[in-house]
This record gives C-alpha cells, structure tokens and sequence, in this order.
C-alpha cells in the first residue's frame, strides 16, 4: 500500500509542535501499526532525518504503552485492541493517515507522539493497593471464600492497562474509568475492603490534583478502552466515594 501519513512532531515539552506529511510506500495489510512506523523511521534514518518518536514495549496489547490518535481514535479505528495490534489491513491504499499524541492537560508530551503518563502512577500511589503483612503470616488466598460473579467483576477491572485512551477519547479529559478500574478490583473483595474509604478519597483527590476533568457520561471511554472497561465501574466509584464522604 501507499500511504501519506501526517503525524504530530514536537521536539520537546515547551516547543510548539506541528503536522509533517510523510509518503510512505510497500505497506503490507498483515504489517501490525507499529511495525509500519518502524519502515517510517527506518527510511526516515537512512535519510539522515530524525525517527518519530513513540511509546511502544511489549506489543502484545498488554502493557499500554503504544498509545498514539489514529485519525481522531485513540488506537485507531480497530476495536477492543491497542495501536501495537491494529493491523494495516484496517487501511486501504492511498488513504492518509492522520497520529497524534493523547491530548490531555494531565499528559503533558514529552516528544512527539510520547507524552507523560506519570499521572496515573501516582493516582495508584495515592491508593491503589492494599496494606497486608507479608512476613511469614500471608493467609492463603484460597482461604477467603468470594462470590464468583464479585471475583469475575474484580477480574474485568483488573484488565485495564493504563493505557490512557479513556481520557484521549473524553471530551473533558476525564480519568474516571481508569480510576474507578484501580477502585473496583479492590472494593469488589473482601482484601479491599479494610482501606475501602481511605483508597477512594485519596485516588479522587489525586486525580483532580493531576488535571484530569469530570465524566461526561457519553461512553467514548468505554467504546474506545482497548480492554472494554465497562461504565458500571464509574458509577460503582461514584457509590464507594459517596458512602466515604458521609462517613467523613
């Protein structure tokens, strides 16, 4: 395939960044996303010009890192898959692909299409844990009976990544799906339930701090969240916060 990609360039975080066109030609369909910006920066090298800058690490859709605006999706037009596993056969020949980074007050970018996601490490540092003792007296995890459809829940939330497509795809930049994900897998079992109200104050409160806005309960989040976080976990922060709050 021939393609003509224009990708955001910005050299650094207080430089004014800008659209540059790239024609870009022997795409195979079976190349991932990915591995077509490799041919990019490969030519691009061999020219003597400097290679678009990306966040990328395991692609195999589990660590989140490749996140990069696919012609106004985050990752792309391909569903329930991150950029890393969308594959060129989504394209056709001679369309023109238009990358940019995610576009957030709370991921600030670093260079090109890598931006800082640091935000959402330090909302999980604020509670997205549970404080056990793990000097010899572990309890067995099997010796805590849990209901299955509550384990299952637990389980879907986990799945979430961080990989930030929640908030590239919100209107308000808005970080509570990720958030009420890191909540739910905690508040769903009875491990969670200790720090239950100390957990939710501090990751809300941190996540306000981080710049991240409110929902806007139009669902992009969970229509573009590449693991299929549901809305439900939303509304079960919204629960858990409310009960915290009254209990000061």
């Amino acid at each position: 395939m021939k393609l003509t990609l224009e990708i955001w360039r910005q050299k650094n975080a207080q430089a004014k960044g800008q659209m540059v066109t790239y024609p870009i030609d022997g795409i195979d369909g079976d190349m991932s996303f990915l591995e077509m910006m490799d041919v990019l920066n490969n030519e691009l090298i061999n020219k003597g010009d400097e290679p678009v800058v990306f966040d990328h690490d395991c692609r195999e859709g589990i660590c989140g890192s490749c996140s990069m605006f696919i012609n106004g999706e985050a990752h792309g037009p391909d569903r329930l898959v991150t950029t890393c596993q969308l594959h060129m056969r989504k394209f056709k020949d001679g369309d023109t692909i238009t990358i940019e980074p995610w576009r957030a007050a709370g991921f600030p970018v670093i260079k090109d299409l890598m931006v800082d996601r640091s935000a959402f490490d330090r909302i999980q540092h604020a509670g997205g844990f549970i404080s056990i003792n793990t000097s010899g007296n572990t309890q067995d995890a099997n010796a805590i009976p849990i209901e299955k459809a509550d384990a299952d829940a637990a389980f879907d939330a986990a799945t979430c990544i961080g990989c930030g497509a929640c908030v590239a795809s919100c209107k308000n930049s808005s970080a509570m799906l990720f958030v009420s994900a890191k909540v739910s897998q905690f508040s769903l079992l009875p491990q969670g339930k200790v720090e239950a109200t100390d957990r939710v104050m501090n990751m809300v409160k941190q996540m306000d701090e981080e710049g991240f806005g409110n929902c806007t309960n139009t669902g992009a989040c969970e229509v573009e969240c590449p693991k299929g976080i549901s809305l439900e976990n939303i509304a079960r922060m919204n629960r858990e916060f409310m009960t915290a709050s009254m209990k000061g």
